[in-house]
């Protein structure tokens, strides 16, 4: 386990070995996820709010963009911060790293998703509210439900969650 190396200022955060954490190429967008998991091994979601302009009504993991100038591990601390109340720690693995394209016209956009571990209330996440509606924990047999307002093939959110689950189920 190392510290990541972020930069002056940002947040210490630990590191699992062989975790990659790619370098944004200049002009690609990028977004991050964080899978958090409880004591159980269920894994946190919040559903976006109806009105969101990305996703609107849909389950979400902690995260957003990266902001020009920001680390990905950066940009996941931040997030994490900002969605929850809640202190990333530790970074556990890179889930993957995917491309999507929003329904906002907003162009391609690269992802990277991490399991991580965070320190605070995991009863009492200080959500946004006036971004998301609504949040749970979801184990195996709630999967399903992260499909909720999603094509076919646009089941990112439950795929991370399905493999979080997995992958720590393993360990």
């Amino acid at each position: 386990m190392s510290p990541a190396a972020q930069g002056p200022g940002a947040p210490h955060v630990l590191v699992g070995p062989g975790v990659d954490v790619p370098v944004p190429a200049e002009g690609e967008t990028w977004a991050v996820g964080a899978v958090i998991l409880d004591v159980r091994g269920r894994a946190f979601a919040q559903k976006r709010g109806p009105d969101r302009r990305l996703f609107p009504g849909c389950w979400d993991l902690v995260g957003g963009h990266v902001e020009p100038g920001e680390t990905l591990l950066a940009a996941l601390a931040r997030e994490v911060g900002e969605e929850t109340g809640w202190r990333l720690r530790r970074v556990r693995r890179l889930l993957g790293v995917t491309t999507w394209t929003g329904d906002d016209g907003g162009g391609l956009r690269y992802e990277a998703d991490y399991l991580v571990e965070v320190d605070g209330d995991l009863d009492a996440p200080a959500l946004e509210w006036s971004k998301n509606s609504a949040f749970d924990w979801f184990g195996p047999e709630d999967l399903d439900r992260l499909k909720e307002n999603r094509a076919p093939g646009e089941f990112l959110v439950h795929d991370m969650i399905a493999a979080a689950l997995r992958v720590s189920g393993s360990q």
